[in-house]
């Protein structure tokens, strides 16, 4: 490819004639840019959805691209396309081609015929027209109707992973010892993975980028296993990956993975970029402080040093990596995340948003009695950070209310919240101290009832 190495798909697309792909925000939030990735696996393209606005072209090679115009013609159209003209789901136009795509991705992926199914499969596709009602019908009988589609064809299948016309200054290691090598020859390059923050600086700030190192291709980053009493993650494991892992193992992280991103954004972002990104307000952070995670840096050399994820921020968007080095691997002891744990996050919108404040809980014990306490809060300051002298204050004590009436004024005391435009830093101490409370109320047995939709009688 002669286009530069940060060039996105957006970009790419519509200055080659493709021009249903729809700008809308150029940082992976409203959709309008949606389009469909399929790679070979296991011998049958699957397919995911991505923002293309974030994503860079070169990362696409081996893979086959789908548009909305590739998914039928005026003769043949896709039964998405079917149902959103026989339930007039169009208003404007602008982001049904996104909404299109993320629909088609459903049904290609067989989808369940279910609303649930159809609202997960939209959380990061936007209306401004506020035409949700149309949407969600034609996404459900879209569903519904018998399709064999024509998209995993053997054609199409033996003309994935041949990675042709890279761009020179991209790189795409396949293994730990050539991603070292190639941060040894190209020691200004960027690493990426999801690209779902590092390319806002492209699309939001307007720089550019001399070189690229992707990720993705490392085998052993993309790996995730347990064994030995210990979770171990791949810096590049997807969030969407982390969801089937965790399925069984973690209800609250996987409600928590849910309303990280929408799910063209778990499909890409990574467990490594949301540390290496160094954010305030990233969820992940404060999660693996309460499971107590340690951190697997490597250099470029090959050398490897392990520091706790409580000990990896120095300040605001600083980390203990030095230069030359990268995360490879996360390691949380297994029987952390079976214990009590909560996470709790609080958002204007409840997909697809930023967090005001997030807090993470885990209490180790029984009968109402706390052994060992690890309590955390991202969205408060300007690293992820933990209440030492509250764990202590809560462990071997009655939960009564003298030591509730404790904790809130320590709390207070230990918190000195920021204030921007998500939430006033009064705000974020009264969020705090109910999550807190809550917390300790469900590891008593008090659970409280998560509403996240109201149904209005006609």
């Amino acid at each position: 490819m002669d286009s530069p190495v940060d060039q996105t798909v957006l970009v790419y697309l519509r200055e080659n004639g493709l021009v249903g792909t729809k700008e809308g925000c150029a940082s992976g939030d409203c959709g309008a840019c949606t389009v469909m990735v399929g790679s070979n696996t296991e011998g049958r393209i699957v397919y995911h959805t991505r923002n293309s606005c974030i994503t860079p072209m070169n990362q696409l090679a081996g893979n086959h691209l789908i548009t909305v115009e590739g998914l039928g013609d005026e003769s043949q159209l896709h039964p998405v396309q079917q149902q959103m003209i026989a339930h007039h789901a169009s208003q404007c136009g602008f982001c049904t081609p996104g909404f299109v795509v993320s629909l088609a991705a459903l049904v290609e992926s067989r989808a369940a015929p279910t609303r649930e199914a159809v609202l997960e499969g939209l959380s990061g596709n936007l209306c401004r027209c506020t035409g949700y009602g149309p949407i969600l019908a034609s996404g459900l009988s879209a569903l519904k109707l018998e399709y064999r589609s024509s998209l995993g064809s053997r054609r199409l299948i033996e003309s994935l992973g041949q990675e042709t016309g890279l761009c020179q200054f991209y790189r795409r290691p396949l293994s730990e010892p050539d991603l070292q090598k190639d941060i040894l020859e190209n020691p200004g390059a960027r690493l990426v993975a999801g690209g779902s923050d590092l390319m806002l600086e492209v699309t939001q700030e307007f720089r550019s980028f001399s070189a690229l190192i992707d990720l993705t291709g490392v085998n052993e980053l993309t790996e995730i296993d347990e064994d030995a009493g210990f979770i171990e993650i791949g810096a590049a494991v997807s969030y969407t990956r982390l969801e089937k892992f965790f399925l069984n193992r973690s209800k609250p992280f996987l409600d928590l993975l849910r309303r990280l991103g929408s799910r063209q954004i778990r499909n890409v972002g990574t467990i490594g970029g949301n540390l290496g990104n160094a954010s305030p307000i990233a969820d992940i952070p404060p999660v693996l402080l309460v499971w107590d995670a340690e951190i697997e840096l490597v250099s470029s050399k090959g050398k490897i040093r392990f520091i706790r994820a409580d000990s990896f921020y120095e300040g605001y968007k600083k980390t203990k990596l030095k230069k030359g080095e990268y995360i490879a691997r996360i390691h949380i002891p297994t029987m952390t995340v079976k214990h009590f744990h909560r996470f709790y996050k609080v958002s204007k919108r409840l997909e697809d948003d930023i967090s005001s404040v997030m807090g993470a809980f885990r209490f180790a014990g029984e009968g109402g009695v706390i052994a060992e306490a690890r309590i955390a809060f991202g969205g408060m300051a300007e690293v992820p950070v933990r209440l030492k002298k509250i764990e202590k204050m809560v462990v071997n004590r009655a939960l009564d209310k003298e030591l509730r009436a404790r904790l809130r004024e320590e709390i207070a005391s230990e918190l000195s919240p920021i204030s921007d435009v998500r939430a006033s830093s009064g705000y974020r101490l009264e969020v705090a101290e109910a999550m807190l409370m809550r917390a300790l109320d469900e590891f008593s047995g008090n659970e409280r009832i998560n509403i996240t939709e109201l149904e209005l009688d006609a």
